[in-house]
């Protein structure tokens, strides 16, 4: 009789926006995670406080996050607030409108390859940036927060055009609900429309990169691959061209004038200063494997 590993036992949390959202994708991931795993306990909680009693309850289960890009962010808040993100192997089946920070990290897109990773791929570390506040970032940090396009929940009517997606008719009267109906407003903070350039201070490693006196437009921060944080700096073009300064390092701190902020998917802010550390591999995340 075959014996199988603590990662064979899985803990599904399908998130309720995903539910609503792509019936379809969340029901062929599940398929594909209990048939490919030892033991697979699927959740489907109703809110983000169930959502985080389900995580905190896991066990010795293996968490797979079936949602889009904030249920990943919420999962890896709660486990970095449990101190719990280092010795937890996360694994995601995006699912919903909001995916670019799932794929940017390497996750795949469909639910089967998604799924697949989930059960064949392997375990990536990757870096994440941390801040004063205990806030995680996984992908890109921006000031000031360029505005993305509104992830609202979906309404009923949506919720069940996209569950029809697998019918060319249905994608059809999607395509035509979608265009004809107004989206409704993003429960994210919302980012000034257009920003304007700020005076900030900007130090990399205490080595200041930006002072007051230089107006900037934008500011990026990224981590990198190998333990620091990659600072892109566009200093305000007064006629001439600015070149860009970039720096990198382990810490990062930003003061100034009241600020506003992009973490991944979200928008934190007013703050007039905030440090954000890099924790290098401290994001254990499934993903596939080499070919």
């Amino acid at each position: 009789m075959a014996t199988f590993a603590t990662s064979d036992q899985l803990l599904v949390i399908i998130d309720p926006v995903a539910r609503r959202w792509d019936g379809e994708s969340v029901r062929i991931a599940k398929d594909v995670l209990s048939a490919g795993a030892a033991s697979t306990k699927v959740c489907l909680p109703e809110d983000q406080e169930e959502f985080a009693r389900v995580l905190a309850r896991r066990g010795s289960r293996r968490p797979v996050v079936v949602g889009d890009d904030r249920a990943l962010m919420r999962a890896v808040a709660l486990l970095h607030r449990q101190r719990a993100l280092a010795e937890t192997v996360l694994s995601v089946v995006p699912v919903g409108a909001g995916l670019g920070v799932s794929h940017a990290l390497g996750v795949p897109s469909g639910a089967v390859a998604a799924a697949r990773a989930v059960l064949d791929g392997a375990e990536r570390r990757l870096d994440v940036l941390v801040d004063d506040s205990d806030g995680v970032v996984l992908g890109a940090l921006r000031i000031p927060p360029v505005p993305l396009a509104a992830q609202s929940e979906p309404t009923v009517a949506e919720a069940g055009l996209a569950q029809g997606g697998g019918h060319p008719w249905l994608r059809t009267y999607q395509s035509l609900f979608r265009t004809l109906v107004p989206s409704r407003p993003s429960r994210l903070s919302a980012a000034p429309a257009t920003p304007g350039p700020a005076r900030l201070r900007i130090e990399v490693d205490g080595v200041t990169l930006v002072d007051l006196d230089q107006p900037v437009e934008a500011v990026s921060v990224t981590p990198g691959p190998s333990g620091t944080a990659f600072v892109r700096v566009r200093p305000l073009s007064l006629g001439a061209v600015a070149v860009p300064l970039e720096a990198r390092g382990r810490t990062v701190t930003v003061s100034g004038a009241d600020f506003r902020y992009r973490a991944d998917a979200a928008v934190a802010g007013p703050v007039r200063v905030r440090t954000w550390t890099v924790r290098e591999g401290a994001l254990g995340l499934m993903l596939p494997g080499p070919a």
